[in-house]
């Protein structure tokens, strides 16, 4: 007799075109700072289904069991509403590299250049979008990986390898592919200032981007004091708990209009940015 899964873990039956065509998928923004510039740099656009018996959702509840067609349309519209949002941010002066979490296996079956071609913005300022891929998938077909993702650099649109440290890359598959940020596993950030092993794992892949003319981010930033060791470890960028949870976009945008009307307030007057972040978000950049 099969064990039975607890309640807890029992993963909800959602069928994602019914859940497109109904609109129950949002973004929610999770904070991207530049550590050495201190400002708001960009910001991972994260799904999330509001689903309207269970509440809101987590990747985690519906990815796993999503089939090739599935997840390519959640792509293509996750794709389309990070280009879209862009334009909303920047009204309010921010110019933000967005970035999506996308599947290896979609980058070579999605139309993503011409998607990205016909729903761009149109504003000179537009940074690009960061495709994020996990290192696990994509050193699989790395050749292919390596042949699209210089395809992509055409169009303004970059490849970051997520979750880095957690595969098996190796440097010459690494050498092949024009990556422009390798986040760093959150299994490293965390106690990366207490653990020798840990901070020489995340001083290493630092340099190693860097070496590849690239830029190094770490990913679930939770404490102070590993902020701290990775801003003197030469870290480029940081999101996590620390800083900031993802939000809903309205949320983010509010946090947005209070940084943009100046002057800074107090902590206590950014709600969804923890005390530690607050002087990491000075002013607002437009490029």
């Amino acid at each position: 007799m099969a064990a039975v899964e607890p309640l807890s873990q029992i993963r909800p039956s959602i069928e994602i075109d019914e859940a497109l065509r109904e609109g129950w998928f949002e973004f929610w923004y999770q904070p991207k700072i530049n550590l050495k510039r201190k400002y708001l740099a960009g910001a991972e656009a994260i799904a999330r289904l509001r689903h309207p018996r269970l509440g809101v959702l987590l990747p985690g509840s519906f990815e796993p069991r999503l089939c090739a067609g599935s997840l390519e349309r959640l792509t293509e519209y996750s794709l389309v509403a990070a280009l879209q949002s862009w334009s909303v941010f920047e009204e309010v002066g921010f110019n933000l590299a967005l970035s999506i979490n996308v599947p290896a296996s979609v980058i070579a079956t999605l139309p993503i250049a011409d998607l990205v071609e016909r729903y761009r913005p149109r504003s000179d300022h537009w940074p690009g979008i960061i495709l994020e891929v996990a290192e696990d998938q994509i050193v699989r077909e790395a050749g292919l990986a390596a042949r699209i993702a210089k395809h992509l650099q055409v169009g303004g649109i970059r490849i970051a390898i997520d979750n880095f440290g957690a595969g098996y890359s190796s440097f010459s598959r690494l050498r092949s592919l024009p990556f422009a940020e390798l986040k760093i596993s959150q299994d490293f950030i965390r106690n990366c200032a207490l653990e020798a092993a840990n901070a020489a794992i995340c001083q290493t892949i630092i340099d190693l981007a860097h070496r590849f003319g690239s830029a190094a981010v770490a990913e679930g930033i939770e404490s102070q004091v590993d902020l701290q060791a990775l801003i003197a470890m030469g870290c480029d960028f940081g999101q996590g708990a620390l800083i900031a949870p993802a939000m809903p976009q309205e949320q983010f945008l509010e946090l947005l209009l209070r940084r943009h009307s100046g002057p800074a307030g107090s902590a206590a007057d950014e709600p969804h940015i923890n005390a530690s972040a607050q002087a990491a978000m000075p002013t607002p950049r437009v490029a």
